[in-house]
């Protein structure tokens, strides 16, 4: 199906709704608008039930026709209704008297000093506008309601991420507002090929949703497999894109993510250019990008604002950690229970030494002290942020010291389990980080019973589901498996900008050149000296 062909068929992102959005929008889902004010006012009231913040201002158009003006207080910019809206209205024509069958096209194109103006003759679309914050006038008279776009909720500024934090980058974050977040995105990609069509999902939410891609990189069956899983979700609100992410991923019961999210624009801005294609929703500060691969939730922005030998070490420790951070634990486990003759002799001592007063087993006491870390960490979380620091600092050191001074854990448990910790926190997506601490667990146990044999299972099983899992139909390890050389230059280690000059192949964009090879060529070339004692031979 064509792309367009998704809004024209189904504008509130529902193909075939078979529940109403409200019980009593569904009465007056065939009702248009009557002609006589009073009874126009008395349904929408009605429907209202006189809400507080619902205010009807009674007063005549050019001194001759009745009419009320409503809106909700709480979601109007004021000023805009008193200086675009009702004082223009309330003036009096010095012309003749303006008749009911002219005053519709008066009032539009001669009257009102606002640039997003429409009208309508239904009650549902009259009274969803209300909802949205947009002011409406009803005429007695005219069967069709003008809706002026005065919305104006209070937001928060833009402001530097919280969850993705940089040294050297932009300090940019989305904020909730959807014309906001689309604005960062806007800005910096300043090209016509930009596509923003939006959507509405949600019976009772309404949520606007925006889905954004580059038309001429992106590929076109990728963008229409996102309208398609966008358009049959029929559920009562999205409140986050969370929502979304959970709805159009292709496995829904794998704990790694298939869908990434980000709260950086320039981070958007990236994947677009690759050929990606972003989700915007509308009240959530997180967009989502599809299709994700794995190798996608360990990069971060700083990999490419700085210099690839630097950040390609930094990447290799960052994989290291996040490695380790899964198997560290079992491996131990493993060691200490089923083969302790790999240790080296004077450490092997000192670690039987540090465990004889340990009543439990090594795979006991590394889920008692796993489950305590996770506890104390989701507690850290959770807590307000000035307690939460001091709970932290004081669960590492006194009760992990308290814990070894009983003989309830030996030292060298407690070193494994912070070590491990502090490996998670290196992978630069939580949400994949949370996926490797929920594996940690069974690793843990299945190398408590088969020991190192166990940790191979746990490996193989593990590496067996994410090669068979799938982001919008592409292998989630890509561009590993399958095999794409382009791709593996930003894989492992992130190779020189020029010797990336294609969009990766993978995702098979319409425009492959990101970067002329004309232009490679020049930077390239030795410059001349410029400064320097070459550059002053010539002088006397």
């Amino acid at each position: 199906m064509p792309i367009n062909s998704w809004f024209t068929s189904n504008n509130n992102g529902t193909k075939n709704s078979p529940q109403p959005a409200s019980p009593s929008l569904e009465k007056l889902q065939d009702q248009t608008i009557s002609n006589s004010l009073e009874e126009t006012l008395q349904v929408i009231q009605g429907v209202m039930q006189n809400e507080d913040d619902l205010l009807v201002r009674r007063f005549h158009v050019f001194a001759q026709h009745p009419a009320v003006l409503i809106y909700y207080s709480s979601m109007i910019n004021q000023t805009m209704v008193n200086q675009d809206v009702l004082k223009p209205l309330m003036k009096e024509m010095p012309s003749e008297k303006v008749g009911t069958e002219q005053l519709h096209d008066v009032i539009l194109n001669d009257t009102l000093y606002h640039s997003q103006v429409n009208t309508d003759d239904r009650y549902t679309a009259v009274i969803e506008e209300l909802l949205r914050g947009n002011t409406i006038v009803l005429i007695d008279g005219l069967t069709r309601a003008i809706i002026i776009n005065t919305s104006s909720i209070e937001n928060r500024s833009v402001d530097q991420p919280a969850t993705e934090q940089v040294i050297r980058g932009p300090r940019e974050g989305f904020i909730e507002m959807l014309d906001k977040n689309i604005a960062l995105i806007r800005y910096r990609l300043l090209t016509p090929e930009l596509r923003i069509k939006t959507m509405e999902i949600g019976r009772r939410s309404k949520s606007r949703v925006a889905v954004c891609y580059l038309e001429d990189i992106a590929n076109a069956e990728l963008v229409n497999e996102v309208f398609r899983r966008l358009s049959v979700i029929d559920i009562d609100a999205v409140l986050d894109s969370g929502y979304l992410e959970q709805l159009i991923e292709d496995n829904h019961h794998s704990p790694f993510p298939q869908v990434q999210y980000t709260e950086r624009p320039d981070k958007v801005a990236a994947n677009l250019l690759e050929g990606r294609v972003a989700i915007l929703v509308n009240g959530s500060p997180l967009a989502l990008i599809v299709p994700s691969v794995f190798n996608q939730f360990y990069q971060t922005v700083e990999d490419y604002t700085e210099r690839y030998l630097l950040m390609s070490a930094i990447r290799i420790a960052r994989l290291i950690a996040l490695v380790f951070s899964l198997i560290f634990p079992s491996l131990y486990v493993a060691i200490i229970s089923f083969n302790p003759e790999l240790i080296p002799t004077e450490f092997a001592v000192a670690v039987a030494g540090g465990r004889a007063g340990v009543p439990f087993p090594a795979v006991v006491e590394v889920l008692i002290i796993e489950i305590s870390m996770e506890v104390l960490r989701e507690a850290t979380i959770r807590l307000p942020q000035q307690v939460g620091g001091a709970l932290s600092i004081v669960g590492v050191l006194v009760i992990g010291q308290a814990a070894v001074a009983a003989g309830f854990s030996s030292p060298i448990t407690v070193v494994i389990i912070a070590l491990t910790t502090i490996g998670s926190f290196a992978t630069p997506a939580y949400n994949a980080a949370l996926a490797l601490r929920l594996l940690r667990f069974p690793l843990i146990i299945i190398s408590g019973i088969f020991g190192l044999y166990g940790v191979m299972i746990g490996c193989i099983l593990i590496a067996n589901h994410m090669l068979a899992l799938k982001s919008f139909g592409m292998p989630y390890l890509t561009p590993l498996v399958p095999g794409n050389f382009q791709g593996m230059k930003d894989l492992l280690i992130r190779a020189p900008l020029t010797w990336m000059p294609e969009r990766p192949a993978f995702l098979l964009p319409k425009d492959k050149k990101r970067m002329s090879q004309a232009s490679i060529d020049e930077i390239k070339k030795t410059k001349p000296d410029i400064v320097g004692p070459k550059a002053n031979k010539e002088d006397p």
